[in-house]
């Protein structure tokens, strides 16, 4: 295994981090809760 396998597989690993982090953040079942956190600053209580 040289190093250039090396840098492959370490740009597959966080390409597919990063299109797990964006599946995971327009998942609809949690814009409810992301907006209900996104209002936290506004609320006065």
């Amino acid at each position: 295994m040289d190093i250039n396998t090396l840098r492959i597989a370490a740009t597959l690993v966080s390409f597919v981090t990063f299109v797990g982090i964006i599946a995971w953040a327009l998942d609809r079942r949690k814009s409810q809760q992301f907006q209900d956190a996104a209002a936290l600053p506004l609320n006065d209580d």
